[in-house]
């Protein structure tokens, strides 16, 4: 079989790849395997020196990799080198910290000793998303590795080359072979591999129909799973925040990546004494993205990564203008290219407020007060981060406990950092990444006890 690399901009081809077999997975597997039981016993300074070569790997060959980043899913090319040193970055982190993060930790009992010891699972299985082809993998990658696991990446079926470039960004940097690998499969065999039983745990980063089908999997044969799901992030904008700083950081929630990341800022509340003025503001903003050639630096937005979510998210807007939402502008599709847009007076129960929106699409709901705001904010079935736009910010920090989600950033768009915890709950999915949450999610919490 094969998949294909289709680039979003011009929909033409760029790549085909044969996926594997089901004797060469096989194979595969239990070549990463054999290196676990070696790589396990590493030293924390070998680990530590693989991921800083990684990070140079990276930096040295930035412009590179985020060509492929843009011609395979469309970002612009100044965002894909973004993506690229972020994840330099997250592998010098964890270069630095895996070892105080892993360090064994002594409980006082009645015991001469005891304590905790962190140790490496096995082989851990990667299934990841297309919208940030490189992030996505690093951030599972860097602590994966570094505690002592080996990791099999299954990339989507899109963004196949540069799930190619990742295994040999591990090559290149001198980690021992079959550390890292990447599978070539097309959706349906993706799951398949979590039964094999030298597979120890799987990470998913997708939608929740791959995370039902992934936890279901993982579940009938015993196996830890982590999954990083969508979201629906409510931006509250209240009236005592500086109005051009919260179309700022609203903005560039809703469209960074064209909109299509599970933290962007997905639903607008706004008072309703600064609601219009708010618009107004943010709707210049939108005026003045350009759509062009990602490839060409003059983009500040770019198509989407497939023709079909583009159909997606023209249905979403249509069904909630049929619902009584208004459109202040955009709302067309040429291809898997759609306008920025914007809703206005979007309320439950139509389309862009009840489901994710993955892409650029900002629907604005306009509320009374806190209390109204911290209701509608709940009102989803997603819980992975709110913005709280205010100039006042304490008053939220006693309320920080009513909102149901795994993040909740002031004055600031969600997002994910090495040093901080990401993930959420509800139907976003459970587990962390990052920090040294991220590390211990594929770890074995041993415990010790000596009499």
């Amino acid at each position: 079989m094969e998949v294909l690399s289709i680039n979003p901009w011009n929909l033409k081809e760029i790549e085909r790849f044969n996926t594997h077999t089901e004797t060469e997975t096989n194979e595969i597997i239990e070549s990463v395997d054999a290196r676990f039981q070696t790589w396990k016993r590493s030293a924390f300074s070998e680990r530590s020196a693989l991921m800083h070569r990684v990070a140079e790997v990276l930096m040295t060959n930035t412009q590179k990799y985020a060509e492929h980043i843009s011609l395979e899913m469309g970002k612009p090319i100044a965002e894909a080198k973004g993506e690229v040193e972020k994840c330099a970055w997250v592998c010098r982190y964890y270069a630095d910290h895996s070892e105080e993060f892993l360090r064994s930790k002594v409980i006082e009992t009645d015991a001469s000793k005891s304590y905790v010891s962190y140790e490496p699972l096995g082989v851990i299985y990667a299934i990841m998303p297309w919208n940030f082809p490189f992030w996505q993998v690093f951030r599972f990658a860097a602590p994966t590795l570094t505690a002592g696991n080996t990791a099999i990446l299954k990339h989507a079926p899109n963004v196949t080359r540069c799930a190619l470039d990742i295994e040999e960004i591990f090559a290149e940097a001198g980690a021992p072979a079959n550390a890292f690998r990447t599978l070539i499969l097309d959706n349906d065999h993706a799951s398949k591999v979590i039964e094999h039983p030298l597979i120890r745990a799987v990470s998913l980063t997708g939608s929740e129909r791959a995370g039902v089908a992934v936890a279901s999997t993982a579940g009938s044969v015993l196996k830890p799973s982590l999954l990083e799901l969508g979201g629906s992030n409510a931006v509250i904008v209240l009236d005592d925040a500086d109005l051009d700083a919260a179309v700022e950081t609203g903005f560039k929630s809703r469209f960074l990546n064209a909109g299509q990341s599970c933290i962007a800022g997905k639903r607008f509340l706004v008072m309703d004494s600064i609601y219009d003025a708010y618009i107004e503001k943010f709707k210049a903003k939108v005026e003045q993205l350009k759509f062009a050639d990602p490839m060409s630096g003059d983009a500040s937005i770019g198509p989407l990564a497939r023709v079909d979510l583009a159909e997606g998210i023209e249905r979403q807007v249509n069904q909630s203008i049929e619902n009584g939402a208004e459109l202040v502008c955009g709302g067309k599709r040429d291809g898997a290219r759609y306008d920025a847009t914007i809703l206005k007076n979007v309320k439950p129960g139509m389309a862009a407020f009840d489901e994710e929106t993955f892409g650029p699409v900002a629907p604005f709901v306009r509320i009374k007060d806190l209390n109204e705001a911290i209701e509608l904010s709940n009102m989803s079935s997603f819980g992975l981060g709110v913005t709280i736009c205010t100039g006042n910010a304490e008053r939220i920090m006693h309320r920080i406990s009513e909102f149901d989600e795994g993040a909740v950033f002031i004055n600031e768009l969600v997002k994910s950092d090495p040093r901080l915890p990401f993930g959420g709950i509800k139907k976003s999915g459970y587990g962390r990444e990052l920090s040294a949450d991220g590390i211990h999610e594929f770890v074995n919490a041993k415990t010790v006890y000596v009499k």
